[in-house]
């Protein structure tokens, strides 16, 4: 029999009995603090479990009623999966019912029923008064025509009734996937003895398992998972939609506090911006840009400045799209869920969806095209236009996959169907959109086209002198002429495939004359500049001609100076071979009458052939280098 986990969040006024009727439905008592036992009143975060015999796991989160402590209910209501909205009987509708409601329809919960507790408070009349007045109460919301069940926790009226109705949602609810990557916003932090640090959680997605390393973020942390547990029983694997205590080891208690979340390595990132669809709720106050308010996102809460962009201000009712730059890091993902509340004086006036959790600075004027489609679009059409809007230096698609909100077989399959039908480029692990790879490999291929004309003669240009014109960092720049078809890149210089050198009736005559010249002069050649003054060229275009020759393979390269025919060369070699076969060292005298030349070509074909590993240098004189062979 496979489990099936569900979340359900109570909600209510302070004192309207959801941790009484927590508890006579679960027989657990969700309030854990001796505060909470002395006042009557929940203060955090209670929890306890519902578990039906077909498998269903009904997880509860049993938030805080009080106007001051909505926040500590705010953390427990990021992963409902359905909503207990309960309801005194004897008081009917109060301001924190409003408050809660208005938060779990900003957090897109979809699903949920109504308690109305202390029925045998009331009298039939009255109880029919206030079911209707909480029927009209929820018009317009996600709980209109939503089932209504009364019930007394004392009495026992209707609780068998509730614990049915809760069951028939569950198995209608869609879980969470299990297909994600593993987070888990931690709402508790505590120690056992014997064990050490525990968290715990509600799993929002993906899948953990015992012994695995997690990294805790914005904490910055990377540990081991110890152990599992969900409702008291051990686990050897936690799953999305789950209640977690997760024990981890070397860690302290000290280092992690609620808001911080569990995840799976290298896949997340930490945010100080994010880009989201802001809606006010119809009864907050207006909302000037660049107002700080406290965002709530998952357990996490940060003091963040609102940026609108397309407003000044915004109303009562109204949604924009916006900009939160947050004084301290968080970790979200496109598509969740946040509230934000006023900074002064403190209650819930909006919230909304985030759009890009990796957001750039932009003009508030500019276009705001990819907002509406990462609002509007598919998977695919998101993923197309983060890759677009992440411009020449792409993102990787590890990266990617920490900032939507979906499974890893979606995200793959939908990178792979852009990458087919040519709309992105892949290099490495690295993504770049067509419309930006065609912009940047237009400007490289001109600029290369402009170089060949100029320069007929060179084989290419270097490489690093191309990248400096276009100030790219040479991972994006060695990226993008990797997928290119146009340009080759052999070993530092870079040409355009349909290149080749112009081998004009000069060229050749020039060709020619320079053999017979260098061949005439031996061991003595002439230097490019004489070459070059000879011919009457400039001495870039007499290199071009010789470094061209040496690709030929009818020269060889001595320095930027000098150079010698293919056959000379290996006449030195041969030389030289003869000497050491003689004698185990040669001074500069002794070589330079061994070639028959002077002391100014001499002591440039030694450090040639010092630092081709022909000769080694010791002291004054030198030796036969161990790897010199005859070619």
């Amino acid at each position: 029999m496979s489990e099936r986990y569900i979340i359900l969040g109570t909600a209510g006024h302070i004192d309207h009995g959801k941790s009484a009727l927590v508890k006579a439905l679960t027989g657990i008592d969700p309030d854990r603090l001796k505060e909470e036992k002395e006042r009557g009143i929940t203060i955090d975060l209670g929890f306890a479990y519902l578990r039906y015999p077909d498998g269903v796991v009904v997880g509860i989160v049993d938030v805080p009623g009080h106007e001051r402590l909505v926040r500590n209910m705010l953390a427990g209501a990021g992963g409902i999966d359905i909503l207990l909205l309960v309801v005194a009987a004897d008081e009917g509708v109060m301001p924190q019912t409003r408050e809660h409601l208005a938060i779990c329809n900003l957090l897109g919960i979809e699903k949920g029923l109504i308690a109305i507790t202390k029925t045998d408070l009331v009298d039939e009349e009255w109880l029919q008064l206030v079911i209707e007045d909480v029927r009209e109460f929820v018009k317009g919301t996600f709980l209109e025509g939503s089932e209504i069940v009364p019930v007394s926790s004392r009495t026992g009226e209707n609780i068998q009734t509730l614990k049915d109705k809760i069951h028939e949602y569950a198995l209608k609810t869609r879980q969470k996937s299990t297909e994600g990557y593993f987070r888990l916003p931690i709402d508790r932090v505590f120690t056992l003895k014997g064990f050490g640090t525990v968290v715990t959680g509600t799993a929002l997605s993906g899948i953990l398992t015992a012994e695995q390393t997690v990294e805790i973020l914005p904490a910055g942390i990377r540990c081991r998972v110890r152990g599992l547990q969900s409702h008291g029983r051990p686990l050897k694997q936690a799953r999305a939609g789950q209640r977690v205590a997760i024990n981890l080891q070397g860690v302290e208690k000290e280092d992690l506090k609620r808001g911080d979340m569990i995840l799976e390595p290298e896949v997340f990132t930490t945010t100080q911006a994010i880009d989201v669809k802001l809606h006010l709720i119809p009864d907050a106050p207006e909302l000037k840009t660049k107002q700080p308010v406290h965002l709530h996102l998952y357990t996490s809460e940060v003091i963040g400045r609102v940026i609108l962009y397309d407003r000044e201000l915004l109303r009562p009712g109204e949604s924009s799209y916006a900009q939160i730059r947050l004084q301290s890091p968080v970790v979200a993902v496109s598509g969740d869920r946040f509230i934000i509340r006023r900074f002064s004086p403190v209650e819930t006036i909006g919230g909304g969806i985030v759009l890009d959790p990796i957001a750039r600075k932009r003009r508030r004027r500019e276009g705001l095209e990819d907002l509406e489609v990462f609002e509007r679009g598919d998977l695919k059409e998101r993923i197309q236009m983060k890759v677009l809007r992440s411009g020449l230096m792409g993102i990787s698609a590890g990266r990617l996959r920490g900032w939507v909100n979906a499974s890893k077989t979606d995200i793959e399959e939908a990178i792979k169907e852009l990458i087919q039908q040519g709309v992105v480029f892949r290099y490495d692990s690295t993504l770049i959109h067509e419309r930006v790879y065609n912009s940047i490999k237009d400007r490289l291929v001109d600029t290369l086209r402009r170089f060949h004309r100029n320069n007929p003669l060179k084989p290419g240009m270097p490489m690093e002198t191309l990248r400096s014109l276009f100030r790219l960092p040479p991972s994006a720049f060695e990226g993008i002429l990797k997928i290119s078809r146009e340009i080759v890149v052999e070993r530092d210089t870079v040409r355009l495939r349909e290149f080749t050198v112009s081998v004009t009736d000069r060229f050749k005559q020039i060709k020619e004359e320079t053999l017979n010249l260098l061949r005439q002069k031996t061991f003595q050649p002439l230097s490019r500049d004489e070459l070059a003054e000879h011919f009457r060229l400039r001495p870039a275009e007499m290199d071009d001609i010789l470094r061209l020759m040496e690709k030929e393979g009818l020269l060889k390269r001595i320095n930027d100076l000098f150079y010698l025919t293919r056959e000379d060369y290996h006449r030195m070699l041969n030389l030289l071979k003869g000497y050491f076969e003689r004698k185990d060292t040669m001074t500069v005298a002794e070589f330079r009458d061994l070639l028959g030349t002077t002391r100014k070509y001499a002591l440039p074909f030694l450090e040639h052939l010092d630092s081709n590993k022909v000769t080694l240098r010791v002291g004054d004189v030198r030796k036969r280098h161990p790897s010199f062979k005859l070619p």
